[in-house]
């Protein structure tokens, strides 16, 4: 991540939560903190270009919309960079992350329905030449997602 000012510090802080659902949620926020929403549209543009910010977007209850699992790998330590890269290049992978363990690398799919889930497991796996495990949801906890910058 690149160096954040203290007004881009508080501008992240400030949209983490409540980011305004209506039809221009920019112009809302330009009209708070006095800037035009090309202003503001250009800041966030630059936060998402110097990787500040990683992704604009809702966080949805999962499984409501659409289908989503944790999957888990067990990769070769001489492996593990280039498994997480397959896996990256999924469209449907969230993030993916090591952890010591036997199964050693976790990553999250979010697909828009069960069946384009399954082909992007198998086509990892088939990739990988290694077994993928699907860790479906059994019961939801509520984590806050804000990190303050």
């Amino acid at each position: 991540m690149g160096s954040v000012t203290s007004s881009e510090r508080e501008f992240i802080n400030a949209w983490q939560r409540d980011f305004p659902l209506e039809r221009r949620p920019f112009r809302r926020i330009a009209s708070m903190v006095e800037e035009t929403e090309t202003e503001v549209m250009a800041t966030v543009r630059d936060l998402i270009r110097r990787d500040v910010v990683s992704r604009l977007g809702a966080v949805v209850a999962p499984n409501t919309a659409g289908a989503s699992t944790l999957a888990a790998m067990a990769v070769p330590p001489a492996r593990l960079e280039e498994v997480a890269e397959i896996v990256s290049a999924e469209p449907a992978v969230n993030h993916n992350y090591e952890r010591e363990h036997a199964f050693n690398l976790w990553f999250v799919v979010t697909a828009s329905d069960a069946e384009e889930l399954r082909a992007t497991l198998d086509r990892i796996a088939r990739t990988t030449g290694l077994p993928v495990i699907d860790l479906p949801l059994e019961q939801s906890y509520h984590i806050d997602l804000g990190f303050p910058i």
